[in-house]
């Protein structure tokens, strides 16, 4: 039987991402209250693009080495993936916002029009708090399966 040894490389960054998502569902039920249908919400705390990009840095450093060219691979989409989390989808957000005051000033039919989400991106907090998330646990887990 063939063992998972050489897929970790890629498993942790999963295992991670879907980590930090339930960690993030969890806290935002606890803040607004039961509803299942935000399991899969973006922008909130932690955020899991982020420790997902993060985790999956760690991980090939640690196994195909800092000096690879997967590593560097990695580093520049860690960085897109970080700047989207950032800075793109936060445009969005006040895109949402100023969509939503309008339909609201001009009294426009809701069911036409309905609300956007206004919170898409993510604040810098919750971008560390991602970011050590990923690195924490890709660690935590590298020492489990050695």
């Amino acid at each position: 039987m063939q063992t998972l040894q050489p897929y970790l490389v890629f498993i942790i960054p999963i295992i991670v991402g879907i980590l930090a998502q339930i960690v993030k569902f969890i806290l935002f039920t606890i803040r607004y209250g039961w509803q299942p249908g935000y399991i899969f919400t973006h922008g909130h705390m932690p955020s899991a693009h982020t420790a997902f990009a993060t985790a999956l840095l760690v991980s090939i450093g640690y196994y195909e080495g800092i000096h690879s060219g997967a590593f560097a691979v990695t580093v520049g989409l860690a960085f897109l993936i970080i700047d989207d989390a950032l800075r793109i989808r936060m445009h969005l957000g006040d895109q949402g916002r100023y969509l939503n005051m309008l339909v609201e000033q001009m009294d426009l039919d809701k069911k036409q029009f309905p609300r956007l989400k206004e919170h898409v991106g993510h604040r810098t907090s919750e971008v560390i708090v991602g970011s050590l998330f990923g690195a924490f646990f890709t660690i935590v887990l590298i020492a489990l399966s050695l």
